[in-house]
Order: structure tokens, then C-alpha cells, then sequence
């Protein structure tokens, strides 16, 4: 990145701001022992110049290799502000009108709702208004190329009215990011890669993890469970890579947040017009706030591809990055002229924003508040929430007899056979050593009975669990299986309707 403040103004608040950072490093290796963080890289950026690039931790904790300012990470949806970038930028060459219908350009494009099919332009999908809940299972390790979910959004209901409420949707995004590729004559991955990257000097990054994995110096991904922390497979996305795909470091960030902090310029050029940048940064939709209930970021806003919240009275834009085995957050505050970026290769972990705020305190000469304490606090306070929610439904779906609850209505082999959904696609039910077992997009996961006719479907990786509910026919015969894959509220269960005859 070019200094741009090159006086002794400049340089006077560049002391400033190391000044204010002394002691964060010893700061940061205390929270990431605390959060079990293996691995961190930040950036700090103020006046267009990186003050502190630093890695911490491990970006290989079996091999005892360090991470540095150049270890690669996944950055999860900070995606997703790239690709609405560049869709600006075609919009800039009269290539796309973000308020078209996307049916201008993509003729055969269908969803659910007829009016959301007629109607939806970009501008609605970079700012997630689409009435669609996530539908994440429908992609998530799935073969489904970018065309095939295309194809089976018209099999994936909404439950809200479109362009009513804010709701955070990667499959859309995923369908923006095509857009541009087909209106680019190329691809997403060749827009982001020639007229990004590029001109940014981003010269690491990269848009899959199979090309991360073949850099020198990257991390692994890892999650926490039951106290510990474990190494967990890469996983490639791919086929939704515009809404989370790009492979990043801090260096490479830092310059990204530097074209946001200089209305669309960098190293001289005019990367993206200012006009089509203030867009991005425009609150377009209210949303869900980053942290529940705090004073500090008291309303929430949307733009394209990125966060908009006041901090402490400061104007604030931002995204998170979340997807196995890595978090992320970029942030940056336009009228203070200062910028963050945090990576780190622990899943669903709070660290990137208690770090975020607390340089942010810094920079800005406030009183420190320890969000990590805050965060803790929340932490333990869903947790409980979490578990006397699990203690009221089991209690609610428990028959009241214990012998009946040990025995499913019908013999373990009416269950199998081969299900099918045309959006979600086939899952398969076997049974293998007396067991039930659950097949989806290439996962294998154990069925539990629960009550009745219903079994538990648990995922390990994430600790999450699933009640599939099992359904028969007039004549007794096992006929659909139904599963709460969306957990908004107002959804529907998604219902797998059997094709083949019992095993």
C-alpha cells in the first residue's frame, strides 16, 4: 500500500497510532490462549497505511509452524463485498443495471415465488432481501455445480414476502456472482482474479482452497469441541464461491481495505467509481445486529456485500467470514480513516471481533471495554439457553411411557430406501449393523431413534442435531421423510419423498 500521507502530519499520526497500539500482541496472545485460537494474523491500517502486520499462534499446530504476515487463510463471506464490487464495476460500464431484473440477463432464471422471479434484481440479492431463509444444506458438500442450484431455486420456498425483511442468503449471492461472470464473458473467479487482485497487488490471494493448499505458507483449519482443539478437513465451496470462497492474507487485505478507506482509488487508479462504492456502503437493508443488545452498536444496517453499524458513535462498516475451520472480520471506519482486518484459523470463534474493538478503542483514545468478558458472559448465557431448550423439546416429544420410546412404529428396514427432494436432491437411509445411517452430499451421519417415528440425525463437526420425522402412507408404508434443515423462523421442514422400494 502507497503512503499517502507522506508529511509530518502523517507521519506524526502513524507515531500515534503505534503508540496506542503498544501492548496489543501481549493482549492478543492472552485472548487467543483464552478463546483456544490457534492461529491469528491482523492488520491494522490508519491513513492509508499499514501500521501493524503481525501474526500470532500457529498456522500449523502439529508441525509447530508459526503464522506470518503472508499465511494464507479462508475468508469465509468477507467474499461476498468482492463480488458486489464487481458488480459495480460492470455497472460502472453500463454492462449491468443493479436494477434490472435478473431475468434481463439470465432469461431462464425461476424461483418459488412468481413475483420474486419477475421481479429480483442484483441490487436485491447483494443486499439480501430475496424472502428466501439460507437453504444452506441444499450446496453445503454438495456436487452441484453452480448451474444445477440455479435450476432448483424454484424448488426452494420462501417464507417471507420478498423484499420484506433481511435475510442473509449465500445462494443468492452465489447467483450474483455468476451474473457477472456471464455478463464478463468469462467467470466470477476471472472477474475477481483480473479486475481485483490485480490492480490491488493482491498477488496471493486466490478463490478456491484446493489453490490455497498449494501455496508455501498457509493455515490449517481447526474447530473446538468439548474443550479442545482439533484439526477438521478443508472444505471446498466452491460451486457457491462468490458468496465465500477467496483465500486471503493480511497483506493482501490490508490493501482492499485501503481501496474502501480511498473511495475506490489505489496506487493512483480509479479501481471502481466512487459513486457505485458509496453504494456498497450505503445502509440499504436493517438486519440482524453483529452483537445482541449492546449500547456501544445500537442500529444495524446492510449495504452491498457489507455491515454498516455505529460504534461507540463511530460510523463503522464491516463483514464477518465464517466457513470449516476458519473466521474472519473486516472492518474499517471511514471517517476516522482506520481499518482492520483479523483472520484466524478457529471455527465460529468471537476473537476476530473482540480484537477488532479493542484496536479500535486504541486508535481512538477510548477506555478500553473487555469484550472478551462480554463475549464470555453471552457465551455461557446461550449455552444455558441452548440447554433447557434441548430439556423442554426432549420433554415435549418424550412419551410419557419409556418402554414406548425405545421402539420405533416400524422395523428398522422399512425406514431404507432412497428419498429424493428436486431442490435438495437424494438422501439415502441404510442400515448397517443394526443401525440406521443418513447419506446426504456425500456425508454419512448416524440416525437415533428418538420417539416414535422420528430419529435424530446428528453432525459431529458442528454439534449440531436434526429430528427427521418419518411419514406412511394409507397402507402403513414408509412414504417421506421430513427435516427441519432451515431453522428461521416460518420455514417449512424440507420433504424427501421415497423412490425406491424397501432394502
Amino acid at each position: 500500500m502507497k503512503l499517502l500521507h507522506n508529511n509530518k502530519g502523517g507521519m506524526l499520526e502513524m507515531a500515534q497510532a503505534l503508540q496506542a497500539l503498544e501492548g496489543f500482541s501481549t493482549y492478543i496472545e492472552q485472548q487467543m490462549d483464552k478463546w483456544k485460537v490457534p492461529g491469528l494474523a491482523v492488520a491494522v491500517i490508519k491513513d492509508q497505511e499499514i501500521v501493524m502486520a503481525e501474526g500470532f499462534g500457529f498456522r500449523n499446530v502439529e508441525a509447530g509452524l508459526k503464522v506470518t504476515p503472508e499465511t494464507m487463510f479462508a475468508i469465509g463471506s468477507c467474499t461476498k463485498a468482492f463480488t458486489a464490487l464487481a458488480a459495480g464495476q460492470l455497472a460502472d460500464e453500463g454492462k449491468l443495471d443493479l436494477d434490472a431484473s435478473v431475468k434481463t440477463y439470465l432469461p431462464h432464471f425461476k424461483m418459488h415465488d412468481a413475483v420474486a422471479t419477475e421481479r429480483i434484481t442484483v441490487r436485491d440479492m447483494l443486499c439480501h432481501r430475496s424472502g428466501l431463509p439460507r437453504h444452506e444444506l441444499m450446496w453445503y458438500n454438495s456436487t452441484f455445480t453452480r448451474e444445477d442450484i440455479i435450476e432448483r431455486l424454484a424448488f426452494l420456498e420462501p417464507n417471507q414476502d420478498f423484499r420484506a425483511k433481511w435475510q442473509y442468503q449465500n445462494i443468492m449471492y452465489m447467483v450474483a456472482g455468476y451474473l457477472v461472470g456471464q455478463l464478463a464473458g468469462s467467470s466470477w473467479e476471472q472477474v475477481v482474479q483480473e479486475r481485483i487482485f490485480t490492480p490491488l497487488h493482491m498477488t496471493s490471494s486466490c478463490l478456491s482452497v484446493e489453490d490455497m493448499q498449494l501455496r508455501p505458507d498457509y493455515a490449517l483449519p481447526y474447530i473446538e469441541k468439548d474443550g479442545k482443539v482439533l484439526l477438521t478437513p478443508f472444505r471446498n465451496i466452491d460451486a457457491i464461491g462468490p458468496a465465500g470462497s477467496i483465500n486471503s492474507n493480511i497483506i493482501d487485505m490490508a490493501n482492499w481495505v485501503g481501496l474502501h478507506l480511498n473511495k475506490g482509488k489505489f496506487d493512483g487508479r480509479q479501481i471502481v467509481t466512487e459513486g457505485s462504492l458509496a453504494a456498497m456502503h450505503t445502509p440499504h437493508m436493517p438486519c440482524d445486529p453483529s452483537v445482541w443488545g449492546k449500547k456501544e452498536l445500537p442500529i444495524s444496517c446492510y449495504g452491498l456485500g457489507w455491515g454498516i453499524e455505529p460504534y461507540r458513535g463511530h460510523h463503522m462498516i464491516h463483514h464477518g467470514g465464517g466457513i470449516d475451520g476458519f473466521t474472519s472480520l473486516v472492518s474499517f471506519l471511514p471517517h476516522d480513516n482506520i481499518g482492520v482486518v483479523i483472520l484466524t484459523n478457529m471455527f465460529g470463534t468471537s476473537l476476530p471481533r473482540i480484537a477488532t474493538y479493542n484496536i479500535v478503542d486504541r486508535l481512538l483514545g477510548l477506555e478500553e471495554i473487555d469484550w472478551s468478558r462480554r463475549f464470555q458472559d453471552d457465551t455461557e448465557k446461550w449455552k444455558e439457553q441452548l440447554k433447557e431448550q434441548q430439556k423442554k423439546e426432549y420433554h415435549d416429544n418424550t412419551p410419557s411411557n419409556s418402554q414406548a420410546e425405545s421402539v420405533p412404529f416400524h422395523p428398522l428396514i422399512e425406514y431404507t430406501g432412497t428419498y429424493e427432494h428436486p431442490g435438495y436432491g437424494k438422501v439415502i437411509v441404510e442400515l448397517e449393523d443394526g443401525c440406521l445411517r443418513f447419506m446426504y452430499n456425500s456425508l454419512t451421519l448416524p440416525m437415533t431413534h428418538f420417539n416414535e417415528d422420528v430419529f435424530e440425525i446428528s453432525y459431529e463437526l458442528f454439534a449440531a442435531k436434526v429430528k427427521g420425522t418419518f411419514h406412511a402412507d394409507l397402507n402403513g408404508n414408509i412414504c417421506r421423510l421430513s427435516l427441519p434443515l432451515n431453522m428461521e423462523p416460518g420455514t417449512k421442514e424440507i420433504e424427501f419423498t421415497k423412490t425406491s422400494p424397501d432394502k
